[in-house]
């Protein structure tokens, strides 16, 4: 930001417009003298200070003057060969040093810094519950400063072609360039009644159990539509009379009914944990699978935190 030359106007200035306006304070402030300040406080002189930022001792002075325009105090006194701070400059450089360390972190294109920086990943409720735990632990082993937020997905192509998201996991398959996908894992499927379910003291065969409702718990995608008509394959005249994107709902209303639902084998077995669930065996339906894909933009490869992210998520699975 550029020095203006317009006559510096004190913070403290009594006036009409003295309201809290930050860019109009701003605007009257070259925030590069605020890192000339720094130097000066940190180093305890101006040739110090002018060594390290490469410039003359000449150009700390006048920098410092301009500073004392602004600020209601001298901020430095001369000692010896140095200078030391007033109280006033300490003061500032408490909460100075605090924003520049702020800046730094935002600004990080090394992926050194350590403080705390956010990733966020998308997931539904269901892929979230399987791969959160597992990406937490994986991340703060090789990087504890960063914290992880997880959001929904409402439409994953937007929020990752326009950085809404780091990245999102969850079964779909994008066509966009700009996407980057790695397999996580594959899910084989497996169908789920309550326990003691009538279904269970009769042979376990395709006949015997159309006769059922199904409740669906598949999410949106194209790999779910080609999933959907393998499913209406194997169950041609199935009856599904509910349908709901939370898992815990879906669990609660299986184990309380005589309803039917395929779902993921590695959702089953937490599920079943908490609620009296039953897996059925059926060849037909063991053999499909569902794979849970990591996604990204690719342009994100050049951020060294999050290309850092990717490859330990990628590990972890």
């Amino acid at each position: 930001m550029e020095y203006n030359n317009l006559p510096a106007k004190r913070l403290n200035e009594p006036g009409s417009e003295d309201k809290p306006q930050i860019f109009r304070t701003l605007r009257n402030i070259d925030l590069n003298l605020l890192t000339i300040f720094e130097a000066v406080y940190v180093h305890k002189g101006i040739v110090n200070a002018a060594k390290i930022l490469n410039l003359t001792p000449s150009a700390i002075s006048q920098s410092i003057q301009k500073l004392r325009a602004i600020f209601p105090d001298p901020l430095f006194i001369r000692k010896g060969q140095g200078v030391t701070p007033t109280a006033y400059a300490t003061h500032l450089h408490e909460y100075i040093s605090q924003g520049l360390e702020s800046i730094l972190g935002a600004l990080d294109l090394t992926g050194s810094y350590d403080k705390q920086r956010t990733i966020t990943i998308g997931t539904s409720p269901s892929v979230g519950v399987l791969v959160m735990p597992i990406i937490y632990q994986a991340v703060k082993q090789h990087a504890p400063q960063l914290l992880l937020r997880n959001v929904p997905v409402s439409e994953p192509e937007i929020q990752l072609s326009q950085f809404q998201t780091d990245l999102i996991i969850d079964s779909n398959n994008f066509n966009a360039r700009a996407l980057g996908q790695n397999v996580l894992y594959a899910d084989s499927l497996t169908l789920v009644c309550r326990q003691h379910h009538p279904a269970l003291s009769h042979p376990l065969t395709l006949e015997n159990l159309r006769g059922y409702e199904h409740s669906s718990f598949m999410t949106e995608g194209q790999s779910m539509n080609v999933l959907r008509q393998r499913l209406d394959e194997i169950f041609p005249e199935r009856q599904v009379s509910f349908s709901s994107y939370n898992m815990f709902t879906m669990a609660s209303l299986i184990s309380s009914s005589d309803m039917l639902c395929v779902m993921p084998a590695r959702l089953f077995s937490l599920l079943c944990k908490c609620w009296p669930l039953e897996s059925i065996t059926l060849p037909q339906l063991n053999t499909e699978s569902v794979e849970i894909s990591l996604h990204y933009n690719k342009l994100s490869l050049r951020d060294p935190v999050l290309e850092t992210v990717i490859n330990v998520i990628r590990q972890a699975f």
